[in-house]
């Protein structure tokens, strides 16, 4: 059933547990992420974003992802993730998306506050939800967002008393959070600052959502979530699970058996996720 994200983000937050973003920009990911969510009776959050445009155009992406979001035995949200122009999220909200997110994090302060407060008035008057970001969630090299090298990321943290502010200022319905992680696949162990999302937790009323989930330790997952987080984005996971499928049946497997592989692949990458977020039985 289509939903949008407070559908499933206020459970989470009230069972402490968590609901994964998985991005379908292919019917493989699609159906592997639906499969999934439908095997372990999950909640589940699926999308794109605007820089994965060029793998899988917006309006191409919806074609598919809206009726199997409203066919699927569970709650789907389907959700545009890091639009970066107020074109595109009002171009998703037209489309049906129930969710978008405005990413103004790179902007000043005043105008990541107005940007996204107008784009919330826009949002909730569809019926849609939306999620803002505070600090700046950086970009390992290699990642869909490209590589941004940062000599000291705990600058772009986020502060939580901005937190509050920005909450209540833009009414946003969800908050992306920087604390130390970053896009695409780490290269060294990255090292999440638990007491910030333990204090913005408590700091504001909206669930909180860890972009960067790709690469991360079980046991980073766990304690995130312990502390306040109530949405994990995962992308890079599935995409080399789609990969393993690929080599696995590369002079093997006819064209069409190698595609099921990927489907079969990425299905158990999104399990495996779904179960370490505490998810599964929660639809």
């Amino acid at each position: 059933m289509l939903v949008n994200m407070n559908d499933v983000l206020y459970d989470a937050k009230k069972g402490k547990y968590a609901v994964g973003l998985f991005n379908a920009v292919n019917l493989e990911l699609a159906r592997g992420i639906i499969a999934a969510a439908e095997q372990t009776g999950s909640p589940v959050i699926m999308g794109t974003a605007e820089v994965l445009f060029p793998y899988g155009p917006l309006e191409e992406v919806s074609y598919y992802l809206l009726p199997m979001a409203k066919k699927a035995k569970v709650p789907v949200v389907i959700h545009l993730d890091h639009g970066l122009k107020k074109e595109t999220c009002l171009k998703a909200l037209e489309l049906g998306f129930t969710s978008i997110m405005y990413d103004c994090s790179t902007d000043s302060y005043d105008d990541n506050v107005k940007k996204v407060k107008e784009m919330a008035d826009i949002a909730h008057s569809f019926g849609a939800t939306i999620e803002g970001e505070l600090g700046h969630v950086g970009d390992n090299e290699g990642s869909a967002e490209g590589s941004s090298h940062l000599a000291d990321p705990s600058k772009f943290f986020t502060d939580p008393k901005m937190a509050k502010d920005y909450v209540q200022k833009t009414g946003v319905d969800a908050l992306a959070i920087a604390v130390g992680n970053a896009h695409g696949a780490y290269k060294l162990p990255p090292k999440l600052d638990f007491e910030r999302i333990r204090t913005i937790a408590k700091t504001v009323d909206v669930p909180l959502v860890l972009h960067g989930g790709s690469g991360l330790t079980d046991n980073d997952f766990k304690q995130a979530i312990k502390e306040g987080i109530s949405k994990v984005n995962i992308f890079t996971d599935l995409c080399l699970a789609g990969e393993r499928a690929m080599a696995e049946g590369a002079n093997k497997l006819a064209y069409l058996e190698q595609r099921n592989l990927k489907v079969e692949y990425i299905k158990q990458a999104a399990i495996r996720k779904m179960k370490l977020f505490g998810c599964d039985g929660r639809a």
